[in-house]
């Protein structure tokens, strides 16, 4: 006798409650992929892509971008580092731009570095959210070196992104008449108004030992310095570009464009670059062919392989159609 039936003991098989989804008997679509159609996806792919790549690329070639790097033109000294960091130097420099299309209003001015890593780790973890939102944030060692003052009073904001906030000014003269830097609005509404307190304030900040980057108005709130709202949005790549201001008016082709600079941000210690950037926008934003080029890209391809398979179907029918052949 079997022991559990002797111990009176009455389990359950192992066996699961028969069902269609434990089976895998449900009903599922299992398509046949024939020529026909395996040509017609592609064709339909091809057709849908391609309008939607030359779209996207006429869009993008419509938009006028100027750049010009100046962090060297900017520097008369074979001491670059020198010279950034002696602030008795006068260090204002211009550089002229010819517009060679029509700029259509507004025309968005950026700043451009380049080997400079806001992804490293240790420089995105040198922050304190909290503290850019709320009042009275303890802080901990994620904001060293730049997390207190030589009193030990805290630094408001704290941490190596806010230290580093770039300090350069740009002054455009459209034919030798200053124009307007429009600087509002720049930086994300979301990030105004769910980042940055409208009751916290700059407090012991750029005061220590080594100054970084720019200073901050004492007297206005986070939520309104857009220039460090901007900044503190780290850049994912080495080389990247971070809005200035918009001009709000039109420059006409030929027109001669001049910016003057106040070259103070210090690049030079790690073999960085600076540029100038004006640009037009379209409704897919900057100049940007990567997208069109994909889309056409695949949508060739997609073409390609339609007429390929086409032709394949056509040189060496398969079975089914010699079957059907002979019926």
């Amino acid at each position: 006798m079997d022991p559990a039936e002797r111990d009176g003991d009455s389990r359950k098989p192992n066996k699961p409650k028969y069902s269609k989804f434990s089976q895998q008997e449900l009903p599922a679509c299992k398509p046949v992929l024939t020529p026909k159609i395996v040509v017609t996806v592609f064709l339909l792919i091809a057709f849908l892509f391609i309008p939607i790549g030359v779209v996207t690329l006429n869009a993008s070639r419509e938009v006028v971008e100027l750049v010009k790097r100046y962090d060297i033109s900017c520097v008369h000294m074979d001491d670059k580092i020198a010279f950034i960091q002696n602030s008795k130097i006068d260090k204002t420099c211009n550089i002229t731009l010819q517009v060679p299309r029509y700029m259509k209003s507004p025309i968005l001015v950026y700043y451009q570095i380049g080997n400079f890593y806001q992804n490293h780790r240790r420089y995105v973890r040198s922050r304190n959210d909290k503290q850019l939102r709320y009042k009275n944030v303890h802080l901990g060692k994620e904001c060293e070196p730049e997390g207190h003052a030589a009193g030990g009073a805290p630094i408001v904001p704290c941490g190596l992104v806010a230290w580093s906030l770039f300090n350069d000014t740009f002054t455009v003269k459209l034919n030798g008449e200053t124009i307007e830097v429009n600087k509002k609005d720049i930086a994300w509404k979301s990030d105004k108004k769910h980042k940055f307190g409208n009751d916290i304030y700059p407090s012991n900040f750029q005061k220590g030992r080594l100054i970084g980057g720019a200073k901050l108005n004492e007297s206005i709130p986070l939520s309104e310095q857009e220039d460090l709202i901007v900044w503190m949005r780290t850049a994912a790549f080495p080389t990247f570009r971070k809005i200035y201001g918009r001009i709000e008016k039109e420059i006409m082709a030929k027109d001669n464009i001049t910016v003057v600079i106040q070259n103070n941000y210090n690049t030079y210690s790690f073999g960085g670059s600076k540029a100038v950037v004006l640009s037009t926008a379209s409704w897919i934003g900057g100049r940007n062919n990567f997208i069109g080029i994909a889309y056409l890209t695949i949508g060739g391809l997609c073409l390609f392989l339609a007429f390929g398979f086409t032709v394949l179907y056509m040189v060496k029918p398969s079975e089914t159609r010699k079957v059907r052949r002979s019926l």
